[in-house]
């Protein structure tokens, strides 16, 4: 079992940056993808981005690239995801996810095997 808490969400600015984190516990941090995904009200959830276990590999949707940035540090169990020149439009809660034993990052939400709780990330216009 893997537990993740999202952490760093808040209310921000359009134009301005917000750092997610989000927190691994249980089996093995670094055996493990990651990926974030989010879900704005009354849409469905849509994949954001993903790394691969090592950090060696990512991927994005078409609507973050250029502007979101997602990292790991595996030391710490941590998976972050830095977001740039926020829209209203990316107003959403955001939820990291992990699938073990992956070594390719993916974008299907069914592939993932653990996800967070979820946090708030509110651009005023």
């Amino acid at each position: 079992q893997v537990q993740l808490a999202e952490s760093g969400g808040g209310l921000v600015q359009a134009g301005g940056s917000l750092r997610l984190s989000c927190a691994a516990s249980g089996r093995t941090f670094s055996t493990y993808a990651m990926g974030w995904f989010r879900q704005a009200p009354g849409r469905e959830r849509e994949f954001v981005g993903s790394i691969s276990w090592s950090g060696g590999s990512t991927r994005y949707a078409d609507f973050v690239k250029g502007r979101f940035t997602i990292s790991r540090n595996n030391a710490k169990n941590t998976v972050y995801l830095q977001m740039n020149s926020l829209k209203a439009e990316d107003t959403a809660v955001y939820y990291c996810a992990a699938v073990f034993g992956r070594t390719n990052p993916t974008a299907r939400a069914d592939d993932f095997d653990y996800w967070g709780q979820g946090t708030q990330v509110t651009v005023s216009s």
